[in-house]
């Protein structure tokens, strides 16, 4: 369906409450679409695949993580494309969300520049990311672990990928049916979570820890 709308926090609420998520226009910016596919990305929580090369990385250390440092520059880097779906209008709206404390960006900083990212919508025990970016060798998937845990040590049951990818598969995305994913995504929302139980500073063991137990 497509729309020429003003979003506010409450209408993108409501729609991520019943499974309905908007992507714009690049071509248009008052354009939306909302989306609620056949099919839906999931991330399971406790099903995260880190490869052997990434949790040295992680080890090795050498970047800085932080979250909501940057939200609306996060978004910028993540519609920083040849063809995007984050047009103003996305932008502006879910700026608004996050000040009202349901949107955050995990950012992957390295020499003083954020080289990674993602960015996502938070709601009950659910967590709906949007998108990522990655100007660095594996910094969005290192923004991802640290999501992951993040998610888990504040009660989270639900990652959503809204679509998979060869890349979000490589780390443990999976597909399911509409009809599966609104019971995960109802019970999800019926259930309270913190998304700031993890302090930013978490060494790099204690956050594989809690992003790879089963």
């Amino acid at each position: 369906m497509t729309e020429a709308i003003d979003l506010s926090a409450e209408l993108l609420l409501s729609a991520y409450a019943a499974g309905i998520f908007p992507m714009g226009s690049d071509s248009d910016p008052d354009t939306l679409y909302w989306v609620d596919p056949p099919k839906r990305g999931i991330l399971p929580l406790d099903g995260l695949h880190v490869s052997r090369s990434l949790r040295k990385k992680i080890m090795r250390g050498g970047f800085e993580i932080r979250v909501n440092a940057d939200f609306t520059g996060t978004m910028a880097d993540c519609a920083d494309r040849s063809e995007t779906w984050i047009n103003t209008a996305i932008i502006d709206s879910y700026a608004d969300l996050h000040r009202r404390g349901f949107a955050h960006s995990v950012e992957t900083w390295a020499n003083g520049e954020r080289v990674g990212g993602l960015y996502g919508v938070s709601l009950g025990a659910g967590f709906f990311g949007e998108s990522m970016f990655s100007r660095a060798p594996d910094a969005s998937k290192i923004a991802l672990v640290w999501l992951v845990a993040r998610l888990r040590a504040g009660g989270f049951s639900l990652l959503d990928t809204q679509f998979t990818t060869s890349h979000l598969e490589s780390l443990g995305a999976i597909e399911i049916a509409r009809k599966d994913y609104k019971l995960m995504l109802g019970a999800a929302i019926g259930t309270g979570a913190r998304f700031h139980d993890l302090d930013d500073g978490a060494p790099p063991e204690t956050v594989l820890a809690l992003a790879m137990s089963p």
